[in-house]
């Protein structure tokens, strides 16, 4: 893979030669006969082939446009593969523009139509492939890799299993050694770790050979400088070294890592606390961070946006109908907001139709209700209890959908105080944490709640490791004929 200097002489000399190599396709005279014959919008056209001076200025018109458009690209930074193609073609979409509006203002200088439709159409697919391709990464090498952690005796430890040369290490400067520190892999003995400053290394123990390895490393800095340390040295591959794999710290190392395409590895012995990907062999494994590839993410959200639409545009009566209801039933609030957890532990609002009196948790507390397992909850209202039977009261949750804090299919979302009542007893329930929440999931189509926490962990895991867009689709399908069957046996009781 490409760094440095030579990543950007080689990025620009592709850009320019792809660029020359569109043009000239694009000003042959076969490729103009049958774009200006078969394709629509353009099949009125004359086919048009520049010669002589008019070809050469249309050749650097292009090359200069799209070469100055991709500025941004030039400069080597990690960044997931989906979003490099994105916005390389993002650069060259701003390029057309930019060669219509000089061709609108310079008629000398135009480039005809079908030409320049197929120059852009090409470039949007050549050079995403090609910054790509400069990008990929050797199989088997790390590349460059930062070392970051909470802990200076676990940072020391981890060092000599990274078999790619380590850059250096992120970590807080202030740190008292002590003689006992649970969950550090190896030896007991460690440092307690304090706020992420600038204040020079306290060593206030005898452990010299650790102080030795640390002088072999660079430290770049505290834990907050992780995102700006990423794009600077270009890192290709992060190594944690967290004291405990559940620290609010080490998901969010996980979220900057995910942002920026950057891979992620943890000591094997955390391979039961994260997700980790499956063959790895080693004392270090990759955290299986985006099970999926890109084309099923983009098909994913296609098909969450498509199916919130749908879903919002056919049941606006029924919203309607249904908030009447409430307002008819107690007067009180249409809709009820809660905070919930997604993708690595952060908490976004969600909206669900008032089921329970108002402030029904203002008493006792969060809790799962009591009908999740088949009892009568007193806080829920008469309407309420219609809309949880037939699970109406998860329609607002569209809108969530449809702006990209949930999906379709994925582990359902519980609230944080929730999420650290059922962690403390023992259930490891950040590992639901790596994909994005959904409105369904595998637990909820297995009649599955929150009353029996192991048994759904189970099923959520079962569906990160399944996951496919047509497994998504299935699940879909099962949970409408689902919620339609709670609908009939609920109108046959009545």
């Amino acid at each position: 893979m490409l760094t440095g200097w030579r990543f950007r002489v080689v990025s620009l000399l592709g850009v320019i030669g792809l660029t020359l190599a569109a043009v000239v396709a694009a000003n042959h005279e076969l490729s103009q006969t049958l774009f200006t014959t078969y394709v629509p919008l353009f099949n009125r056209l004359e086919a048009t082939v520049l010669t002589g001076e008019s070809f050469y200025l249309a050749v650097l018109l292009s090359v200069v446009t799209v070469t100055v458009s991709l500025l941004p690209l030039y400069k080597p930074r990690p960044r997931r593969i989906l979003d490099t193609v994105v916005l390389v073609q993002k650069r060259v979409v701003v390029a057309g523009f930019a060669l219509a509006t000089l061709g609108y203002f310079k008629w000398s200088h135009r480039l005809p139509r079908a030409t320049l439709v197929m120059i852009i159409g090409l470039l949007g697919i050549v050079l995403p492939a090609w910054f790509v391709w400069i990008r990929r990464r050797p199989q088997g090498a790390d590349g460059r890799t930062l070392l970051v952690g909470d802990d200076l005796a676990q940072i020391e430890r981890i060092a000599p299993a990274v078999d790619a040369p380590v850059l250096g290490y992120l970590c807080p400067s202030s740190v008292d050694y002590y003689e006992f520190n649970e969950g550090a892999i190896g030896e007991d003995d460690g440092m307690r770790v304090t706020a992420d400053g600038g204040l020079a290394l306290q060593h206030t123990g005898g452990n010299q050979e650790l102080e030795q390895a640390l002088d072999e490393l660079s430290r770049i800095g505290g834990l907050s400088r992780l995102e700006d340390t990423l794009v600077e040295y270009d890192i290709d591959t992060v190594v944690l070294a967290f004291r405990q794999a559940d620290r609010a710290e080490f998901f969010g190392a996980l979220d900057a890592c995910y942002e920026h395409g950057v891979d992620a590895k943890v000591h094997r012995e955390y391979a039961d606390s994260v997700l980790v990907a499956e063959g790895d062999v080693g004392d270090l494994v990759d955290i299986d961070l985006e099970p999926w590839d890109p084309l099923d993410h983009l098909f994913k959200r296609l098909f969450d946006i498509a199916f919130a639409t749908a879903a919002l545009v056919a049941l606006a009566p029924i919203i309607v109908a249904i908030s009447a209801a409430i307002k008819l039933d107690d007067g009180g609030s249409v809709l009820y907001q809660q905070d919930r957890t997604a993708v690595f532990g952060e908490s976004f609002a969600v909206y669900k139709f008032r089921s329970m009196v108002e402030n029904a948790e203002s008493k006792t507390g969060a809790k799962i209700s009591e009908e999740d397992a088949g009892d009568v909850d007193p806080r829920v209202t008469r309407v309420g209890r219609l809309l949880r039977k037939t699970h109406l009261d998860e329609i607002p949750q569209l809108w969530s959908i449809l702006v990209g804090d949930m999906s379709v299919v994925g582990p359902r979302p519980e609230r944080p105080e929730l999420d650290t009542e059922i962690q403390r007893d023992g259930i490891d329930w950040e590992k639901r944490w790596f994909v994005k929440p959904g409105l369904t999931g595998l637990a909820q189509i297995n009649d599955v709640t929150g009353h029996e926490p192991g048994k759904k962990l189970w099923y959520d895991l079962e569906y990160v490791r399944r996951q496919s867009f047509w497994f998504d689709v299935k699940i879909v399908v099962r949970q409408i004929w689902k919620v339609l069957s709670d609908v009939r046996e609920f109108a046959s009781d009545e």
